[in-house]
């Protein structure tokens, strides 16, 4: 049955290849269980269909629904409890917000988010955060995600070794999922999760991709029972959580078991995604794995960074994966890692993606379009990342995020957030691909900027112009995208704050003024 008629929208035109121009005359689209089944003008409410919803649009804007794809949810979720760091210059920076926290809360545990050590002139050490902590448990996680500042009692609670440095990479990555012993688990409720779904749905995102540490298929069907049926979501899985995924049986794509007995048959919302390996470092640690050394080598037990598995590892699990129908995606930031990755695709024949590819030789880019391996990218990080990467890769910054590069071999671009190291917000990734700058500074590496036709082309999870067909993920805007600007300055400004009207999911209203979501 038709369950949502929006009438007098004005179709963007999106895809590859296309050239924005005036939008044509308003037209009407049907969405009949969750597909859109007919787009033109003044299309009848079909009779029987008395209970749809009619939407008058008004001319307002209609594009595909938007997608993130990489997100840590649950880490995101938590971002907005957590002592915000990102404006931190140095450590005595930290100490001292550590500090203000608990002469404001004292014996509660500090959780920080965000600060950014690789472009301060020290490390840090555990001996001056526990001169300003005490007892208290403090945890500071950097701004990307890959290593973690604990003071000694947090270092204790999370059964890791005492030492006087940071916490890296995998023994990091694995203490992470022990946090909620330390905090609980309350900002990461369905309830919770359910308020930061709303707001992504605010901003006309449709669907995600699921890359948190910690959870599986079970505690997605718990929170999908809770509330939190408002978005699509492909969940991942580690490797930690490969067997548990196997022993279901299920391959990317398929609904995660259960989903029918909780919304219904036919729900196909919630999918299993793919399986995630982190092959690499980060920019910040110097651990990105690189064809060269850092800069800075001379301060670094890796000069070059280092991957996180051996090249038969590697192997072992993409074809582990690929033999049991999952799609894979591999985080890869350095050239080298990059490199190794695409090798590894070619020799199992496994799919998916690459993530990140914040670093790469055209000759990868043109291997990567070969392979048919997608590139999933997050301009944001480009605005955090420029004076460090000047400063440590120096001349190799022209290699860096090269959408340009990709985008002109064949490389099937998609953009995401890799919330909360950037914000769950697209038009922000849009923007950040168009303009290339967050200051006053000219586009870095302007030549590799993306129209925003091609931004939004890679927002939209390969479907383009609204049309038959479609799933009925879709967005109205109070203002065109396409509108044209002199500088890229002026257009990203623009991107930045387009307003959102509406935004369904199966043609079912998850964001819109005035509107019921139950």
């Amino acid at each position: 049955m038709v369950n949502l008629l929006i009438r007098q929208a004005r179709l963007v035109p999106v895809g590859r290849g296309v050239v924005p121009g005036p939008a044509g005359r308003p037209v009407d689209v049907a969405v009949t269980d969750g597909r859109v089944t007919a787009v033109g003008p003044d299309l009848p409410v079909p009779a029987g269909a008395s209970n749809a919803e009619v939407v008058d649009a008004e001319g307002r804007w209609l594009i595909p629904g938007l997608w993130d794809s990489h997100v840590h949810l649950g880490q995101w979720t938590l971002a907005s409890q957590r002592l915000d760091l990102t404006a931190a210059r140095s450590p005595e920076d930290v100490t001292q917000r550590v500090a203000e926290r608990l002469a404001e809360l004292p014996d509660h545990p500090v959780i920080g988010w965000g600060h950014r050590s690789g472009g301060w002139d020290r490390d840090v050490t555990v001996s001056e955060l526990d001169a300003v902590s005490g007892d208290v448990p403090v945890v500071l996680i950097s701004g990307d995600a890959h290593h973690a500042w604990l003071n000694t009692t947090a270092l204790l609670h999370l059964a890791m070794p005492v030492r006087d440095s940071v916490v890296r990479e995998g023994e990091w990555f694995a203490a992470y999922a022990r946090l909620p012993t330390l905090v609980g688990d309350d900002g990461t409720s369905p309830e919770a999760y359910a308020r930061t779904l709303d707001a992504a749905a605010a901003l006309g995102v449709v669907g995600l991709v699921d890359f948190e540490f910690s959870g599986g298929a079970a505690d997605w069907l718990h929170r999908w029972e809770n509330g939190c049926d408002r978005l699509r979501i492909r969940m991942s899985t580690y490797a930690e959580g490969l067997d548990d995924v196997l022993r279901l049986g299920l391959r990317t794509g398929d609904v995660l078991p259960g989903v029918a007995d909780v919304t219904g048959p036919g729900d196909d919302r919630l999918t299993m995604g793919p399986l995630k390996i982190i092959s690499d470092g980060s920019l910040n640690t110097r651990t990105a794995w690189c064809c060269e050394p850092y800069a800075d080598a001379h301060r670094l037990e890796y000069p070059a960074g280092q991957p996180n598995l051996s090249g038969a590892e590697l192997h072992e699990l993409l074809a582990r994966a690929h033999a049991a129908g999952l799609e894979v995606a591999t985080h890869a930031i350095g050239d080298a890692a990059a490199a190794a990755a695409l090798a590894t695709y070619a020799a199992t024949g496994a799919r998916g993606s690459i993530e990140h590819a914040q670093m790469l030789n055209r000759a990868d880019s043109r291997r990567m379009a070969e392979l048919g391996i997608r590139a999933s990218v997050q301009p944001a990080h480009l605005l955090d990342d420029r004076d460090l990467t000047e400063k440590i890769w120096q001349e190799r910054s022209a290699r860096c995020f090269a959408y340009r590069w990709m985008l002109d071999d064949g490389v099937d671009v998609v953009l995401g957030s890799d919330a909360p190291v950037s914000p769950l917000d697209p038009w922000l990734a849009i923007a950040a691909a168009v303009h290339r700058s967050a200051d006053d500074r000219e586009p870095w590496h302007g030549e590799q900027a993306l129209t925003v036709a091609e931004a939004l082309a890679a927002s939209t999870d390969g479907w383009g112009t609204v049309a038959v067909g479609h799933p009925g993920d879709l967005v109205l805007l109070d203002a065109d995208p396409y509108a044209a600007f002199p500088t890229t300055a002026e257009q990203g400004a623009w991107l930045r704050h387009l307003p959102v009207a509406a935004t369904y999911v199966a043609g079912r209203a998850v964001h819109g003024e005035g509107i019921d979501l139950g």
